[in-house]
């Protein structure tokens, strides 16, 4: 969860500044803090309000399986467009009620506890550089932080652990693991920094391929998709029925047709009808240069025997 009244341009996982609220300490997965949430803390579900919370795939997978609604359903009901971390990367966050509260809390805690978003499962540990030197082919740092807010009570409980318990308690390893394609996406978008603007087509897809899996499938299923791409057929059978394979193919081809990258390969006929296509257009311009070349040479020696012819006239 991000720290309460975060502003837009935040990012899930970070803070461009250093709030107040946040222990000037770096910790790593052995530190121990003491912390504990529950509905007898007096500030329980307090900072359910007022907040940024951005889904990731794997948390609109999760939420509309527990609603037992599609994604596009979960997608209007209960979010909101986005841009994420400073890019033009298209996202979405939760909706808030009127109240700018969560829809799903309530004053007996939250509905969806066991299928919340993975923000809401990092509170108050906050994890910096997540990934970050992946695109790079590099081991990114990374470290923790406290976000210690006035009103959270949940410091002077007796209960303590290490990082690394309280991450494994919460669930967060298994939402970063599921998340980690969609965040290397992310951070790659980064590092080619404002100047490089993605395609409106390609938000679209990247949109459509990290919120809505069942248009996704259909896209690759029913599409040209599969005479483009190489996908072979344990793949394939896979990305019929298992959600989680889909999420993780979508990363892939991402990956590959936003960024270039090796993890999904055109089919070798449609590199070769390309290549037949540009050259083909390739000669044609050619001919066409060639073409008004020789225009415009007549042109020039129809002018030159005009001025010659007056010249002679005037002698």
């Amino acid at each position: 969860m991000t720290q309460a009244g975060t502003p837009p341009d935040k990012g899930p996982f970070g803070f461009d500044t250093n709030p107040s609220n946040i222990l000037p300490r770096k910790y790593t997965a052995d530190s121990r803090i003491r912390f504990r949430c529950h509905p007898g803390v007096s500030c329980f579900t307090a900072c359910c309000g007022t907040i940024k919370i951005t889904l990731s795939p794997f948390d609109i997978l999760r939420l509309r399986k527990r609603l037992g609604i599609s994604a596009h359903e979960l997608l209007l009901q209960y979010t909101t467009p986005i841009y994420l971390e400073k890019t033009d990367l298209p996202g979405v966050m939760l909706k808030l009620s009127e109240e700018g509260r969560c829809p799903f809390v309530t004053p007996n805690g939250c509905t969806v506890y066991s299928d919340r978003p993975t923000v809401c499962r990092y509170y108050p540990v906050g994890m910096a550089n997540f990934h970050e030197g992946a695109q790079e082919s590099q081991s990114a740092e990374e470290f923790y932080f406290i976000i210690q807010e006035p009103h959270c009570r949940g410091f002077e409980e007796d209960k303590t652990w290490t990082i690394a318990e309280w991450r494994q308690d919460q669930g967060v390893d298994v939402c970063d693991q599921r998340n980690k394609g969609w965040m290397e996406l992310v951070m790659r978008r980064k590092s080619f920094g404002i100047q490089a603007s993605l395609s409106e087509q390609a938000k679209k897809m990247f949109f459509m391929a990290t919120n809505d899996l069942d248009a996704f499938r259909r896209f690759v299923l029913e599409s040209s998709f599969l005479d483009t791409y190489e996908v072979d057929d344990t793949t394939l059978a896979r990305i019929r029925e298992d959600d989680i394979e889909l999420m993780q193919f979508a990363f892939r081809f991402l990956a590959s047709s936003l960024f270039g990258t090796q993890d999904l390969k055109i089919r070798e006929e449609k590199i070769q009808a390309k290549v037949a296509q540009l050259k083909a257009e390739q000669e044609r311009k050619a001919a066409e240069a060639d073409q008004l070349y020789e225009e415009l040479a007549a042109e020039r020696e129809k002018l030159r025997q005009q001025v010659a012819e007056k010249k002679h006239g005037k002698a």
